[in-house]
């Protein structure tokens, strides 16, 4: 490690809780808290897949992980209160907008029950400063308009996941309203809402990468949806970039310029599509057999953010455009299929090539 980022310095030697802990970003998260000396305490469900990022990594002897449900208030205020943090990483969450039609009162349940509860154990814990929670950039009203969403555009949500996380979104701001941090009576609370997110580790069901990689690995066709939506690419490395910066900020001398919503979104002019992104993968690796599925789900079509409030006011900009998110995800999984055993290495270079393209 080359050289310390501000944004690191102010996180060495903090503690940290983590829920979702266990899960794709989480994964990539922890690994990149304790590289830089923080103490992480996971809290988390088992982890979901097999293989898993969390296994992968061997992060179960790295840090103390509870296997816990944050629908269960008594759980989750029971860890926050025994381990104290000074800040708190609110990752978990119900994910996957297809099984959300599937499983609304679950993802509700999770998404907005699940969120009132770690900040009820976070006001209820004098140590914790700061939280961050993240939600998604489909908290906001779909107008399906070419131009990309700000910060005060109008939250809503057509199906189970939107709703449920733009629900979780009026939870949060109820309790920044109603506990204010300024007069001690709760944490500072920042939003992150990103993109789709990709890079290496991700085996979730439903999702472009882990589909892609599981036809090739299985010798199965990939059914593709949606083929010509576009989406806001990212790599979850540009995510955790940003989580990190609104943690240490959190902490700082002026949490309350950093206690409201940010979106973090890829800087590309051009807009990738889904078809886009599977040709650049099959670019670096191989090319599957496709299959079109005729009937899917309703999902967005058109969808973008407008970051410049993060690229200005916070100084957080991603260092790779979406062909190299792309070829980098590839490389990633490439190598881990190739080296199971040298995944932790591959990994934390990966964190490394990013930490040194930040300018600061």
């Amino acid at each position: 490690m080359d050289r310390i980022l501000s944004f690191e310095k102010a996180l060495a030697g903090k503690k940290v809780l983590v829920t979702g802990s266990t899960g794709f970003t989480g994964g990539w998260a922890c690994l990149w808290l304790r590289s830089i000396g923080a103490t992480v305490h996971g809290f988390s469900l088992a982890p979901e897949t097999t293989p898993s990022l969390f296994d992968a990594l061997g992060l179960a002897d790295e840090f103390p992980t509870t296997i816990g449900d944050i629908c269960d208030f008594d759980a989750i205020h029971a860890t926050v209160q025994s381990f104290a943090p000074d800040l708190i990483l609110h990752l978990a969450a119900q994910p996957l907008v297809r099984r959300s039609y599937r499983e609304p009162v679950s993802t509700f349940n999770v998404n907005a029950q699940g969120t009132a509860h770690v900040l009820e154990a976070a006001r209820l814990t004098s140590s914790v400063k700061g939280v961050v929670c993240i939600t998604t950039d489909k908290v906001y009203k779909n107008n399906e308009w070419s131009w990309p969403y700000r910060e005060n555009d109008p939250l809503g949500g057509k199906d189970p996941y939107s709703a449920s996380k733009a629900a979780a979104e009026m939870i949060i701001q109820s309790y920044a309203a109603s506990y204010p941090h300024a007069e001690g009576k709760g944490p500072a609370i920042a939003i992150a809402r990103g993109g789709n997110i990709i890079g290496g580790g991700d085996w979730s069901e439903d999702r472009l990468i882990p589909d892609f990689v599981r036809a090739l690995i299985d010798s199965q066709p990939m059914t593709l949806r949606y083929p010509d939506a576009t989406r806001p690419w990212q790599h979850v490395l540009a995510l955790v970039h940003g989580y990190l910066m609104l943690l240490s900020g959190l902490i700082s001398a002026q949490p309350a310029r950093y206690a409201r919503a940010w979106n973090l979104g890829p800087q590309d002019l051009k807009h990738y599509s889904v078809r886009d992104v599977l040709e650049l993968m099959c670019s670096h690796w191989e090319r599957p057999n496709l299959a079109y599925e005729n009937n899917p789900l309703p999902e967005a079509g058109a969808l973008a953010l407008d970051s410049s409030l993060a690229r200005n006011e916070l100084g957080w900009l991603p260092v790779w455009d979406t062909a190299q998110v792309v070829e980098h995800t590839a490389s990633w999984y490439r190598d881990y299929y190739r080296n199971p055993a040298g995944v932790r290495e591959l990994t934390l270079k990966q964190i490394n090539a990013w930490r040194a393209g930040v300018q600061e």
